[in-house]
C-alpha cells in the first residue's frame, strides 16, 4: 500500500483552506480552519494531515510530523505510534557511550556483607570463647548464658515487632540460664527438669494478662525456651561430660565454623543451583558440597588430633552430620525470619546481624556433636 491511498484519518488537523479537485473529493471537505504558517507560494494552500501522537506516558505533544513528499503532493507520510513505519525504529539509547551516564555495566559478584566487619568481630569473638573456655569453664558457662538470654531477647522481640506476639521475656531469661547451669551440673536430667519448670514459668505468668491469644503467646514461648536455651545446654553437656570436654566444645565450635566457612565460599565463587531458592535464594547445591567437605576434612584432623580415642574416620562421619544439620539449622532461622518479613535477627554484631544470626547452625548442631561423641567415645 502506497502512501497516497491512507486517506486523512477522521479528526485529523489540518492547515489551511480545503482543497479543492480530485483529492478533496475522495477525502471529502474540511470545514475551514485559519491559515497556518505551511503553504505554497503562488497556488492553494496544501492539505497536511496532523495526526496527534502521543507520548509514551499517554500525554500528546503539540508537535506534528510534517513531512514533504515532492512526488505526490497532498499526500502525507503517517508515522509514530499511531500508525506502522515502513520499518521498526531502534529504540534511542539512553545515554551517549563515554558520557557520565553510561549504562551501568555488570558489576563483579558481591560477598554480601562487611567481610572486614564480619571478620573483626568473629575474630573478637573467637577469643573470647577461647580464653573462657580453656582458662576457666565456669566463666564460659557464662558465655553461653548470656548468649542464650541475648538470643532470647532477640527473638521475642521480633516476635512482638512483626506478629505481636507477646511472649514473656522474664521467665525465659531466668529458666534459660538455669537449664544451661543444670545441664553443667546436674548433666541431661538436670536440662530436662529445667525446660519443664521453664514451660511451667511461661504459662504461669502470661497469666497476668488478659486471655486474648493466651495459647498462642504461650506456644511460642515454649517453642522459644526449647529452641534457644535447651539446645543450647548441649554444650555444657560436652564440656563437663569428661576430661577433654574443652577439646569437644572447640571441635563442635571448630566443624560448624568451617562448615558455614565452607558453605560460603564454595558457594559465592561456584554457586549456580539453588539449594533452597523459596526458603534462603542465596544457597546453593554447590555451597553444600563446599560445606561437606570442607567439615569432612576438619573432623578427620578434629577426631584424630584433639579427641581423646578418637579416630579419623569417625571425624568424617561427625563433619557430615555437623554440615547437615548445621545447613538445616541455618535454613531454618531462614523460615522464621521470612515468616517474620525480617533479613536479621538484631543488629548486636556488625558484618553479622544478631546473635540468634550466629546461633542459627550452632543450636541444632549442638545435640547432634554431643550424641556422636558419646557414641563415638564415650561420656567419659
Amino acid at each position: 500500500m502506497n502512501e497516497s491511498s491512507w486517506g486523512t484519518p477522521p479528526g485529523a488537523g489540518q492547515w489551511g483552506p480545503p482543497d479543492h479537485g480530485p483529492a478533496a473529493s475522495l477525502r471529502g471537505a474540511a470545514p475551514p480552519v485559519p491559515a497556518g504558517p505551511l503553504h505554497d507560494g503562488g497556488g492553494a494552500a496544501q492539505t497536511r494531515p496532523m495526526p496527534i501522537v502521543p507520548e509514551p506516558g499517554g500525554h500528546q505533544d503539540d508537535h506534528r510530523d510534517i513531512r514533504d513528499n515532492s512526488d505526490d503532493r497532498g499526500a502525507a507520510r503517517r508515522s509514530g505510534p499511531l500508525f506502522r513505519d515502513d520499518r521498526p525504529q531502534e529504540p534511542m539509547p539512553t545515554s551517549l557511550p563515554g558520557s557520565d551516564n553510561d549504562p551501568v555495566k555488570p558489576q563483579k559478584k558481591s560477598a554480601g556483607r562487611n567481610l572486614r566487619a564480619a571478620i573483626g568481630v568473629g575474630v573478637g569473638l573467637g577469643a573470647v570463647i577461647l580464653a573462657s573456655l580453656f582458662v576457666y569453664k565456669p566463666v564460659f558457662i557464662g558465655v553461653i548464658a548470656i548468649a542464650v538470654v541475648v538470643g532470647l531477647w532477640e527473638l521475642t522481640s521480633r516476635l512482638a515487632e512483626r506478629k505481636d506476639i507477646r511472649v514473656p521475656l522474664v521467665p525465659l531469661a531466668i529458666g534459660g540460664t538455669a537449664m544451661v547451669v543444670a545441664g553443667y551440673v546436674r548433666g541431661a536430667e538436670g536440662a530436662w527438669v529445667a525446660m519443664a519448670l521453664s514451660a511451667l514459668a511461661v504459662l504461669v505468668w502470661r497469666m497476668t494478662e488478659a486471655p486474648q491469644n493466651y495459647l498462642r503467646d504461650v506456644t511460642a514461648g515454649v517453642f522459644a525456651a526449647f529452641y534457644v536455651p535447651f539446645l543450647a545446654t548441649f554444650v555444657a553437656l560436652m564440656l563437663a561430660a569428661a576430661d577433654d570436654g574443652p577439646q569437644r566444645v572447640l571441635t563442635f565450635l571448630l566443624l560448624t565454623v568451617v562448615s558455614d566457612t565452607g558453605a560460603y565460599a564454595v558457594g559465592w565463587r561456584f554457586g549456580k543451583k539453588k539449594l533452597a531458592p523459596r526458603i534462603s535464594p542465596g544457597k546453593t547445591r554447590e555451597g553444600l558440597v563446599g560445606a561437606v567437605l570442607f567439615a569432612m576434612a576438619a573432623g578427620a584432623l578434629c577426631m584424630q588430633f584433639l579427641i581423646k580415642d578418637g579416630v579419623w574416620w569417625q571425624g568424617l562421619l561427625l563433619g557430615l552430620a555437623v554440615a547437615v544439620s548445621a545447613t538445616l539449622g541455618d535454613l531454618g532461622e531462614s523460615m522464621i525470619k521470612r515468616d517474620l518479613g525480617i533479613k536479621d535477627m538484631g543488629t548486636l554484631l556488625p558484618g553479622h546481624g544478631g546473635i540468634m544470626d550466629r546461633l542459627d547452625s550452632l543450636l541444632p548442631t549442638a545435640p547432634v556433636v554431643w550424641l556422636l561423641f558419646v557414641i563415638f567415645v564415650g561420656s567419659g
